[in-house]
């Protein structure tokens, strides 16, 4: 544990600290956006209810990952989770099931650079069915 905490520091200091936009679909098929800079460790928390998950998948339960992206910065993170969270359901389904079309949903509104990670939404739903 303490080898992973001084990893993050180191990336950091150095400004390699990647951060990441997520959805998740809930067991009431409602869909939860947020950010975070360890995708896997933090859909363990929502999935496992622990005391680190947000209130809402703690009450709606958590299903699986649908989208990821990275982003440059926190700052950047942010602003996507907002005009997500800003989007209709069926808005929100589109941008799941096409994940690098962000611009179609946001034109001018967002100007970062984000990388849909699909590899990761993959492993992150292979791990936790295993456990199921």
């Amino acid at each position: 544990m303490l080898e992973f905490q001084l990893n993050v520091i180191v990336l950091k200091i150095m400004g390699e600290y990647m951060f990441y936009t997520y959805i998740i679909r809930c067991e009431d098929n409602t869909l939860y956006t947020g950010i975070t800079t360890d995708p896997k460790r933090r859909f363990r928390e929502h999935f496992s209810k622990s005391k680190e998950c947000a209130k809402y998948t703690f009450r709606h339960g958590v299903v699986k990952m649908e989208a990821l992206w990275s982003s440059p910065d926190r700052s950047s993170a942010s602003r996507l989770e907002y005009q997500i969270k800003k989007l209709t359901k069926i808005c929100k389904e589109a941008l799941i099931n096409e994940p690098e079309n962000l611009s179609l949903y946001f034109e001018e509104k967002i100007k970062d650079e984000y990388k849909t990670e699909l590899e990761i939404v993959k492993k992150i739903n292979k791990s936790n069915i295993v456990k199921l």
